[in-house]
């Protein structure tokens, strides 16, 4: 890493997230993530503030240092770290390279939890196989026999936001692979994901769920926005 960028970088953040911090807010935060993290207690409006400085062109790392950085934020006891930590990684989709996957893969299953694993699944990952199709097939099987949970809802997620570019015959295949999981966030994710491609193909979506055995969650989540039609 270029030690003088990062390290400004750093100072500025712990910097701007100490003087926004707020102890009262930062007890609720942790007790709505269950007690697993420490916070600052700076609500994202607040938070993307914080961001608007740090990407400034002069603290801005260069994409070479984004692993390396990455994996600092993501070792820092405060959440807030790892939000800007996957925000910092967005800014740079334009830029991915195939070894990028390997950042994300640490992400994922590092300090796991929904607020991150979702939003790297849609947003880093989603476009990574957009970008490197050829290696989605590989990836998401090693990932799917992991049993690793955080990485099958990222195979199930990271289509959330393809609208008519969705492959249907692999989503298909990927939840027919999950049915039967009693992991709530598995089933939670299936529901999502079929009830986000109702709004482009309902039909699919109807023909879909009466023909799987789908877990009640899910069948739940997935035809929410189809019951009126």
């Amino acid at each position: 890493m270029k030690m003088q960028n990062v390290t400004a970088f750093l100072e500025t953040l712990e910097r701007l997230c100490t003087v926004a911090s707020d102890e009262k807010i930062a007890e609720g935060q942790a007790a709505y993530m269950r007690h697993q993290f420490r916070f600052y207690g700076i609500k994202t409006p607040e938070r993307r503030e914080i961001q608007r400085d740090l990407f400034q062109k002069s603290l801005l790392p260069s994409k070479n240092d984004l692993p390396a950085l990455v994996r600092v934020l993501w070792e820092k006891k405060e959440r807030e770290n790892q939000y800007i930590g996957q925000e910092l990684a967005r800014k740079y989709v334009r830029l991915q390279e195939e070894n990028d996957v390997l950042l994300f893969e640490y992400m994922i299953t590092h300090k796991s939890w929904w607020d991150t694993v979702d939003f790297i699944a849609v947003n880093l990952v989603g476009s990574y196989f957009r970008s490197f199709p050829e290696k989605r097939e590989a990836i998401t099987e090693k990932w799917m026999s992991s049993g690793n949970i955080w990485l099958q809802r990222t195979t199930l997620l990271f289509q959330l936001k393809y609208k008519g570019d969705l492959d249907t015959e692999f989503l298909g295949k990927t939840i027919t692979q999950l049915l039967g999981s009693r992991e709530f966030f598995i089933n939670k994710a299936i529901g999502w994901v079929l009830r986000e491609y109702s709004k482009t193909d309902p039909s699919w979506v109807r023909r879909f769920a009466a023909a799987t055995p789908l877990d009640p969650l899910s069948a739940r989540e997935a035809l929410r926005l189809l019951k009126d039609r």
